[in-house]
């Protein structure tokens, strides 16, 4: 078996971990005083491994989380879940739905979701608790040709307000009524196509995960048909990565081009991380159309900074 190859730059080495997602960074220590050189090593890495990894990072905490992020783009808040520090750090833990189990790309629910996402492991259990992530342009690329004609044109309903019961049987009551009382405080409802151009690769990316309600103007049943198929591309294992944490990790992923899919299989025991996102832009399918928020009439203003998809440019349903 040949070795991965090794990218080579002044201050860090990028190893791939996957063929077609996924690289650990080395002989970066991160924080808000990195260099422009270094930042913009980061950043491409990010682009084309769609997910980034970064062992021994223990110095870090909320300050220095936050002040990095800063330096990949603007930190915003989740438009309904409270922060745990007052500003932008998401609680990722047993009590805050920490294990997903379910793959979604990060706050689809509003037009301009989040660019980029960097969670940082704080407690990891003794086993279980891994996470996965999916290349959803690989994903794109492989479907058949008929397929891809069919995803370009179909836009899709995003939603906060989807049957958690349904995806976590066994959750608490407790944890029902959390989510019913926290995460749809307000239920949103954006209009995305299937299919983005991103903004910074040109790549075409899938927009589907478990925020996706419908498709417009199918029906019902040919609308969960026609999701399963293109989802099922997504979840193919060649186009995805899992990683085992160790406490000290950083994973930053661009959420524009990937999904994910935290597995809850470590029983009882702690898992704590926390996840400071990067505002988005709000995407453009293949035929030049833009997302549209149809429901509320504009994203709420949160306790702290801008919204999580706030920058919609006018991006709303006409009455």
């Amino acid at each position: 078996m040949t070795s991965a190859p090794v990218v080579q730059s002044p201050t860090l080495t990028v190893q791939k971990v996957g063929g077609r997602i996924g690289a650990v960074i080395s002989g970066v220590r991160l924080g808000g005083d990195l260099d422009e050189v270094t930042v913009a090593a980061v950043r491409a890495a990010l682009l084309e491994h769609k997910v980034v990894f970064f062992r021994d990072q223990q110095h870090l905490d909320g300050e220095s989380h936050e002040a990095f992020a800063r330096l990949l783009g603007t930190p915003v808040a989740h438009p309904t879940v409270p922060s745990v520090d007052g500003r932008y750090a998401l609680g990722i833990d047993n009590e805050r739905g920490g294990r997903a189990n379910q793959w979604h790309t990060d706050v689809t629910f509003v037009p301009a979701y989040p660019a980029f996402s960097i969670l940082r492991a704080e407690v990891i259990p003794p086993y279980g608790g891994n996470t996965l992530w999916s290349n959803t342009a690989a994903a794109y690329r492989d479907l058949p040709e008929p397929l891809r004609t069919l995803a370009d044109s179909v836009r899709g309903v995003h939603t906060n307000d989807y049957d958690y019961a349904a995806t976590r049987p066994g959750a608490s009551s407790a944890a029902l009524e959390q989510h019913r009382k926290v995460f749809t405080a307000v239920t949103f409802q954006t209009e995305h196509p299937v299919v983005r151009v991103h903004p910074e690769t040109g790549e075409r990316t899938l927009i589907l995960g478990n925020f996706l309600q419908k498709l417009s103007g199918f029906r019902a049943a040919d609308s969960r048909a026609l999701i399963g198929v293109l989802q099922s591309h997504v979840e193919r294992p060649e186009n995805t990565v899992r990683w085992q944490w160790r406490a000290g990790d950083v994973a930053i992923w661009d959420n524009r081009a990937t999904q994910h899919y935290g597995v809850d299989d470590s029983d009882d025991h702690e898992r704590t991380l926390r996840r400071v996102t990067i505002d988005g832009d709000v995407p453009v399918g293949v035929d030049g159309r833009r997302s549209v928020l149809l429901a509320p009439e504009s994203v709420p203003e949160p306790g702290h900074g801008i919204a999580s998809g706030a920058s919609t440019d006018g991006a709303v349903a006409e009455a």
